[in-house]
Formats: structure tokens, sequence, C-alpha cells
């Protein structure tokens, strides 16, 4: 609830987000590039653990914005360096650290197909993307997500 507050307090629109728990096999599949590694394990672990929210967000400069807010992945440096980033507040360890963010926009393209692979995001760029530049949009409590305004909505505010 902490980091979905977050998210709406630094104006991140919410385009996608959902509930879900990933079994140790799809973990593995999401954290492949760090396979190897110290860490990698401690990753797939955690990821496999218990139940997560996943989110698009939108927002100008999002990726690295999102970063930022989510501050270094080091949570001790976090802690001491960023103490109100998510990491700094909610953060075990490194590789417990609350969150998790796109580095570019290949990657996020790359998870949020792996995450919501019913998810167009050509479509979405040509056709609500526009309509929330222009602020036609609200948020749904209910969905956890931000909507574009329908003709009825619209009517309504």
């Amino acid at each position: 609830q902490a980091v979905h507050a977050a998210i709406l307090r630094h104006r991140f629109l919410i385009v996608r987000a959902k509930e879900l728990r990933c079994g140790p096999e799809q973990s593995r599949r999401f954290y492949r590039e760090h396979a190897g590694r110290f860490f990698y394990q401690r990753l797939v672990e955690f990821m496999a653990s218990g139940p997560m929210w996943a989110y698009i967000l939108a927002h100008e400069n999002a990726i690295p914005l999102w970063r930022s807010l989510m501050g270094p992945t080091k949570v001790f440096r976090a802690r001491h360096s960023d103490p109100d980033s998510i990491r700094g507040a909610y953060g075990l360890t490194d590789t417990r650290n609350t969150t998790h963010g796109s580095d570019s926009p290949a990657s996020a393209s790359r998870e949020i197909a792996f995450f919501f692979p019913e998810f167009n995001e050509r479509r979405w760029y040509e056709q609500e993307e526009p309509q929330l530049r222009r602020g036609q949009l609200y948020y749904s409590a209910e969905e956890r997500m931000h909507r574009v305004l329908g003709a009825e909505e619209a009517e309504v505010t």
C-alpha cells in the first residue's frame, strides 16, 4: 500500500496494475540475465516467495524518475543517502529491496511483455497515451489504475 501511495503521490499514471505470484521457474526466466552471478538465486527466491504487484507506469521521463524514487539498489546505502526512497524506507537487503525498475525503454518493453502479455504497447501509445497526455483520465481505486475517460465519465466530470 505504501509503494502504491508513493506512485500516486509522485504523479505517476498507473497504466496497468495486477497482483500476481511468480513461481521459481518464472522468476528464473525474469532474472535470467543475472544467471551465474552470486546474487541470482537470492533474487529468484525472493521474487518467488509471495504475492507482488506489477505495474506499468507512465510519466514524463518515467524510467529515471522511477529509479530515483526507488533509491539505490543497496539498501544500506539507500537508508543513509536516501532514507525517504522506497528502498530506504522498506528494503530489507540488497536482493530483497522492495522494488524493481526497468533500466531502459528496451528493458521496460521486455518486462511489460513478461508481466502483461495481453498488453499491446504500440496500441497504447497510439490510442490511450495521447488522451492521457491531454488529461482525459481518472483514477479507479477499485482497479488501482488510471483509466481513459469514456463518454459516460466525461459527461459526469
